[in-house]
């Protein structure tokens, strides 16, 4: 593995550690922000939830559990997934600078938005990469074409064969043996 991947995905699982350990501790807090994105979710889905902090908690449960393996470097492109899909509803819950008033806070929500935009780019790029090996995409696509191969090479064999073994069978035949 490269000291880019140990070192980069590390730094890139600390804000989902931390974040969801928040979520985890306090939901009451996180809670009210999350209200617009959850009630919609929760009608469409037909999501049985009491509180909009039960969904808070498992959002911080799922960033901490895939923040802690991304971190570590298990599973790290499910991991990346886990964490990609996290992070639409709470950046659509948490920053909804289109709605805010205030300039200055607006603009601050702009910059936390543009953030996690950001990170979710890094986790669809850590999603995709497979550490240099070649992905299961890549090696289903070669052993069909190693099978097409050898079957190719096998008929020819074959045919190779079946030629002079059917001609003296024949003059065996003829021969009368």
């Amino acid at each position: 593995m490269s000291l880019l991947r140990v070192a980069g995905r590390p730094m890139l699982a600390s804000m989902f550690v931390a974040g969801g350990m928040n979520s985890l501790r306090n939901p009451e807090s996180v809670a009210p922000v999350a209200e617009p994105v959850v009630r919609p979710v929760v009608e469409r889905l037909g999501v049985v939830v009491d509180r909009p902090e039960q969904l808070v908690r498992l959002n911080g449960a799922v960033q901490v559990a895939a923040g802690v393996l991304l971190g570590l470097g298990r599973v790290p492109r499910l991991s990346a997934l886990a964490l990609a899909a996290t992070l639409l509803p709470t950046t659509l819950a948490g920053h909804r600078f289109w709605e805010t008033e205030d300039p200055a806070e607006r603009a601050q929500q702009r910059v936390h938005f543009l953030k996690n935009l950001s990170m979710l780019g890094g986790l669809l790029i850590t999603a995709d990469d497979t550490g240099s090996a070649p992905s299961v995409l890549w090696r289903s696509r070669h052993a069909a074409q190693d099978l097409r191969r050898d079957a190719r090479l096998v008929r020819r064999s074959v045919r190779a064969t079946a030629r002079p073994m059917a001609a003296a069978s024949g003059v065996k035949a003829k021969l009368g043996g």
